[in-house]
């Protein structure tokens, strides 16, 4: 009885190790810096901020220091790919958190969680189906945040397209609301991207292969996405448990490649401008839901990606 005893009190030790290993681990924001081949050939780089996911709520203080410093990075265009809210009251820290950015050119789309407040859920169901919206949820103010935003003069991609001008370059950009929650719809924006663009650039929030193969189809050097939170919880040597979507697990964050659907998935390399489909990159997010405050082995991020030319 002793031993069993002793046993029973070491598995609750490392359980409580572990779970607080996990909540400190969500706080831990990290800055990724990759490498993206997508420009024409002989063009200067250009650097694009990619955040995600921030679900912020009024309290998250470090959280909005922490996005309020990213601006330091001298970015020359800023993409998020939605999930900003956590909270009926989170308009005023999102913006503030991004306020430093709001400077800058940016383009931005919605998740899900930006509409509907969130709630406790038992997160073990994730492990066997993607989550599904709950119909009874109250609604966040997410016009509120819309409206700063545009305000500010960024572009909101929901289901749209827009052309910039960022640091001498011409931009072919486009997005859809939601995948997640069905609220995509790139019927509304498809069709081939401008050749003489310098980037064809597509956003979404959740990466759902449909949404991927259409812009992949149409062209698209670079695709940026968030929603999956890289997993939320890794397992060393494995990686993600789950994504979220229809996404393989194997790109649940990062840069990848996303062949056009006729193209089969046989090359390796990143693809872009070149023809071999459309380089991707997944963003694991800065939050959580409120209510599973917890990360493993896989920290919060943003990530700077710098766009070069492609061979």
């Amino acid at each position: 009885m002793p031993r069993l005893s002793t046993t029973l009190l070491a598995t609750a030790g490392l359980g409580v190790a572990g779970l607080a290993y996990a909540v400190a681990e969500a706080h831990r924001y990290t800055l990724r810096r990759v490498e993206a081949p997508v420009l024409p050939a002989g063009q200067p780089t250009l650097r694009v901020l990619h955040v995600s996911d921030m679900h912020i709520t009024p309290r998250h203080k470090g959280r909005e220091a922490w996005i309020r410093s990213l601006d330091a990075l001298d970015p020359d265009l800023v993409v998020v790919t939605g999930d900003f809210l956590a909270h009926q009251e989170a308009v005023p820290t999102a913006l503030s958190a991004l306020e430093p950015l709001l400077e800058r050119p940016g383009v931005f789309v919605l998740g899900s969680n930006d509409s509907y407040e969130p709630r406790p859920l038992n997160p073990a169901r994730y492990l066997w189906s993607p989550s599904e919206l709950q119909q009874d949820r109250a609604m966040l103010p997410w016009g509120d945040l819309v409206k700063g935003l545009r305000e500010a003069g960024w572009h909101d991609l929901s289901n749209a397209r827009a052309r910039l001008e960022v640091d001498g370059r011409g931009i072919d950009v486009r997005g859809v609301d939601d995948p997640h929650i069905e609220r995509d719809r790139y019927d509304e924006v498809a069709g081939p991207f401008d050749p003489d663009a310098d980037l064809a650039l597509g956003v979404t929030h959740a990466p759902y292969l449909r949404v991927l193969d259409g812009m992949a189809a149409d062209g698209a050097g670079l695709v940026l996405a968030g929603h999956t939170h890289g997993g939320q919880l890794a397992i060393p040597g494995y990686g993600a448990i789950v994504t979220n979507c229809d996404l393989d697990r194997a790109r649940a964050k990062g840069l990848s490649r996303h062949a056009r659907p006729w193209e089969g998935t046989g090359d390796p390399g990143l693809g872009g401008v070149d023809g071999r489909g459309s380089v991707l990159h997944v963003s694991a997010g800065l939050g959580t839901s409120p209510y599973a405050p917890v990360r493993f082995a896989c920290p919060p991020e943003a990530t700077l990606l710098t766009l070069t030319p492609h061979a």
